[in-house]
C-alpha cells in the first residue's frame, strides 16, 4: 500500500512523533494508522503523544555564537521549574549548535536534521526529552547569522535572548559595543531598528492620531492646518526616538543616541562599528497560557 505525505502528517498529528518515524511505522504497519500507532508507542515514541497537546509556555531564549555562526533558539516546556533543569539547558545548547552545523531553512527542516552529538534528530531527541523530564517539550523557533560579528545575550536565565549582528572594521574587539545594543533590544524592544524602516503607512497613521490630539486639545485646536502640520512634523523625531533603536537614547549614557554610542565606542578602539540586524525573542510571547493549567492537573492526581 502506498503510503501518502497526508497519511503520515495525519499520524502524526495523532500521536505528536515525528515525520520519519510516522513514515517507517506505517510502512511496516502497511497503511494500517491503529497497528502504526502500536509500533510506535512499543517503540516508546508515543509515550509523550499526550503531553503534547498541554500549554508549553516556559522554557528559554537563547543565544550563543557557535563555531563563528550567531545563532539564537526559542524552546519551550511548560513550568519554569523545568526551564532550570540542567538536561533541559543541554537540550538547548544541542538545538543551537544542530542550528549552527546544518543551516536549517525551516523549523521543519530542522526538526529532521541530526542532533548535535546523537543519531537522532532533533524531533527524536525532543521526543527523549519530554519522557525523560515528564513535561511538553517543543522547539519553537530559530534564527541564525552566517556573516559578519554576532554578539548574543541573554538576559534573566533565559527569559529574552537577543543576537546582534554588526560590521566590524578596523580590527577592533566590539564585543561590549554588541552586549550593550544587545541589552538595549532587551530592555526596550524597540519596534524599528533605524527611521529608514519605518513605513508610509506606520507614519500616515501616527500624523493622524497626532492631528486628532491637536483637534481636540482646546489650546490647539484652533490653530491653522498647516501650523498643526508642522509640529506634527516636529513630534515625528520623538516618534523615532521612542520606537526606533538606532536613534533611542542610550540607557547607558543619556548624552548619546545608540547610532552615535556605537560609532564614539568603535572609534575610541580605532575601527568603526554597523549596527546590521538583530533578533529578539522572549520566552513565550505570543502564546497564549493557561495560569492554572499546571496547578489544575497537580489537583486532579490528588484527589
Amino acid at each position: 500500500m502506498a503510503i501518502t505525505a497526508k497519511d503520515v502528517q495525519n499520524l502524526r498529528e495523532m500521536t505528536g512523533v515525528g515525520m520519519m518515524d510516522c513514515k517507517k511505522a506505517l510502512t511496516e504497519a502497511e497503511g494500517n494508522v491503529d497497528k502504526a500507532i502500536e509500533i510506535l508507542r512499543e517503540k516508546g515514541l508515543a509515550a509523550s503523544a499526550k503531553k503534547a497537546g498541554r500549554i508549553a509556555a516556559e522554557g528559554m531564549a537563547y543565544a550563543a555564537v557557535v563555531d563563528g555562526m550567531g545563532v539564537v533558539v526559542e524552546v519551550n516546556a511548560e513550568t519554569d521549574f523545568v526551564a532550570k533543569n540542567e538536561k533541559f539547558i543541554d537540550f538547548v545548547k544541542g538545538v543551537a549548535a544542530t542550528v549552527a552545523a546544518n543551516k536549517p531553512a525551516s523549523l521543519e527542516a530542522l526538526m529532521e536534521c541530526k542532533y548535535a552529538g546523537s543519531e537522532n534528530t532533533v524531533t527524536q531527541q525532543q521526543q527523549e526529552m519530554v519522557l525523560v523530564i515528564g513535561e511538553n517539550i517543543k522547539v519553537r523557533r530559530f534564527h541564525f547569522f552566517a556573516e559578519n560579528i554576532s554578539v548574543p545575550y541573554i538576559h534573566a536565565g533565559g527569559k529574552i535572548g537577543v543576537l546582534v549582528n554588526l560590521k566590524v572594521e578596523g580590527g577592533i574587539d566590539a564585543t561590549e559595543i554588541g552586549k550593550d545594543v544587545a541589552m538595549q533590544i532587551a530592555a526596550l524592544n524597540p519596534r524599528f531598528w533605524d527611521k529608514t524602516q519605518v513605513t508610509q503607512d506606520v507614519l500616515d497613521e501616527e500624523k493622524k492620531i497626532m492631528l486628532v490630539q491637536m483637534d481636540n486639545d482646546p489650546k490647539m485646536a484652533n490653530k491653522p492646518e498647516q501650523v498643526k502640520v508642522k509640529i506634527v512634523e516636529g513630534k515625528l523625531n520623538k516618534f523615532y526616538a521612542e520606537n526606533c533603536l538606532l536613534q533611542q537614547e542610550f540607557v547607558k549614557d543619556g548624552d548619546f543616541t545608540v547610532e552615535k554610542y556605537m560609532a564614539s565606542a568603535a572609534k575610541a578602539l580605532g575601527g568603526t562599528v554597523t549596527f546590521v540586524d538583530a533578533v529578539r525573542f522572549e520566552k513565550g510571547e505570543g502564546i497564549e497560557k493557561k495560569a492554572d493549567d499546571f496547578a489544575a492537573e497537580v489537583a486532579s492526581m490528588i484527589k
